[in-house]
């Protein structure tokens, strides 16, 4: 496989027979979603309300919502897309995203009982002062910035698929247009707004997904073994499609980079901060439980169909023809929308309006979910913090400031870095992840020596030795698909720094523990009081 076989090119699969009601169509779901998301709005400036819904939302409610934040349009365009040209090895991506809230599924009762709801205020639990909230707040903008990156450039490359002008300056002039809806609406929501985005989107990716591998079915008289070997042939390498290895990134870099690749995914999205806000907003610790088993089910029908429209992709459009408008896949649901049917007929465009429509939904609901933890994140544990009386007074303005700022920072970034190969940054943001916040939740969480000083070493650790090893990996040089392909400073053999970074940050976060005053920090036993039923120890006890 070269580069010339997975090219970027001036592409228009969709056709000018259904390119004007697909536009029309989408423009007017856009106008109606904005019209529904600005109703949604509150005028409510208690932060609690604003960030966490008051702990209100239901088990089955936040269940939808909890499912809703996997479904990025990273997940729903990319995974589908790995599959559809890589075969074996973006199947495996999409079990992640399952696996991912059974780790939640663990400590989402105890981030629940705990009471706090920002990454600062879980820190904080065992280590006192500032500095662990302004750690937590870097790390948490660390995360954000690069998500809010790739989710912005893929939305673009989709919307100028359907708009019919697949090229580079069009894919750049869509991101913009539709990052600025997306930063409007951030810009005003809260958690309870952002969570009925959520539920209204998993009952719609669910059936637009299934109805595309329904149709795919049809096609090859509904036998999933002829889809599967059309899907082989139709690849571009057939004889190693059902094979691990075909992954480029990754070629000649072994089994431990793909182990390493995994567990960033599934430790660094089960710990996201996004996600922690949205547990904090359940009733209970246990209706966090309850809600987070449901979202396991809805996440694993996803998952399901995810692997289906990458095959059917495959089987019924070509890996080869949607390479060719983009080299990472994610125009696949999109073509395979437009290709399962025949051209002129109104299911075709009923289906490229709905899967242009799901995908403008994934980002929008999102990004505003990934931008509004960054943010509650900086107005709680630094502007909310820096004051002398710890009111909420100001902190909402900071939040929808920082908001803004996050928007323009994140589109900025992804209009000025398109013609890169920077899909990298997802992984880093995973890494980061994996590396600065899992460490120091599960020892604050289980272990009775851990305190500030080994918090601190594990953040900041894990955090340089993520950059770093970033830096020097084949993702950034030395390969043919890097950043800087042409200079040669790989000396770190594998793509992903989380198979050091992790377990780095666990032993620095034990080192500056053990060397730490026992006295120095709050006490463990009503800490763990706390984890466990969600009330404070009492008076006396």
């Amino acid at each position: 496989m070269t580069l010339h076989t997975l090219s970027s090119g001036d592409v228009d699969p969709i056709g000018a027979d259904a390119r004007a009601p697909v536009i029309v169509a989408f423009l007017v779901f856009i106008g109606l979603s904005l019209l529904w998301i600005f109703h949604l709005v509150t005028q409510e400036d208690h932060p609690e309300k604003l960030y966490i819904a008051d702990r209100s939302l239901s088990p089955v409610f936040n269940g939808f919502a909890m499912a809703g934040e996997q479904i990025s349009v990273v997940t729903l365009l990319a995974i589908p897309g790995a599959i559809t040209l890589f075969g074996y090895d973006g199947f495996g991506y999409a079990v992640d995203i399952l696996i991912t809230l059974g780790v939640t599924l663990l400590i989402s009762q105890k981030v629940r009982n705990s009471g706090r709801y920002t990454l600062g205020g879980l820190f904080s639990l065992r280590a006192s002062g500032t500095a662990p909230r302004i750690a937590a707040t870097v790390v948490t903008m660390t995360i954000a910035i690069p998500l809010l990156l790739i989710q912005l450039r893929a939305v673009g490359i989709s919307t100028a698929l359907v708009i019919g002008i697949s090229t580079d300056e069009a894919q750049v002039a869509c991101t913009v247009l539709v990052g600025c809806l997306v930063a409007c609406f951030a810009a005003v929501a809260d958690l309870r707004g952002t969570s009925f985005l959520h539920v209204v989107k998993v009952p719609v990716t669910l059936v637009t997904l299934a109805v595309l591998t329904l149709l795919a079915l049809h096609r090859f008289a509904w036998d999933p073994g002829r889809l599967l070997a059309a899907a082989v042939d139709n690849s571009v390498a057939p004889d190693a499609y059902m094979s691990p290895g075909l992954w480029p990134y990754t070629a000649g870099l072994g089994p431990l980079n793909a182990f390493g690749d995994h567990m960033v995914v599934i430790l660094g999205t089960a710990v996201a901060p996004h996600l922690l806000l949205r547990v904090s907003a359940s009733r209970s610790g246990r209706a966090a439980r309850r809600s987070m088993g449901i979202a396991v089910g809805l996440v694993g029908v996803f998952a399901l169909l995810l692997i289906t429209t990458g095959f059917a992709a495959a089987a019924v459009v070509g890996s080869r023809v949607i390479g060719a408008v983009d080299g990472n896949g994610q125009s696949a649901p999109v073509l395979l929308a437009s290709g399962v049917l025949g051209d002129g007929s109104t299911g075709r465009v009923v289906l490229i309006t709905a899967m242009a429509c799901v995908a403008f939904l994934a980002v929008l609901s999102t990004t505003t979910s990934v931008t509004f933890a960054a943010a509650v994140s900086f107005a709680h544990d630094v502007f909310g913090r820096s004051k002398r009386l710890r009111t909420g007074t100001g902190e909402v303005p900071a939040l929808r400031l920082t908001v803004v700022v996050l928007c323009v920072v994140g589109l900025s970034l992804s209009a000025a870095t398109h013609r890169y190969p920077v899909d990298f940054l997802v992984t880093f943001s995973m890494s980061v992840a994996a590396s600065c916040v899992f460490p120091p939740l599960v020892y604050s969480f289980f272990w009775r020596r851990f305190h500030r000083k080994g918090l601190l070493w594990s953040v900041y650790g894990g955090l340089a030795l993520c950059t770093t090893l970033m830096f020097f990996s084949p993702s950034v040089s030395g390969t043919a698909y890097a950043l800087w392909p042409e200079a040669n400073f790989d000396w770190f053999p594998f793509q992903t720094p989380g198979l050091f970074s992790v377990p780095a940050a666990f032993f620095l976060g034990w080192l500056g523990s053990i060397t730490s005053p026992d006295d120095a920090e709050p006490d463990f036993p009503a800490v763990e009081y706390r984890l466990l039923t969600g009330q404070e120890v009492e008076q006396g006890r």
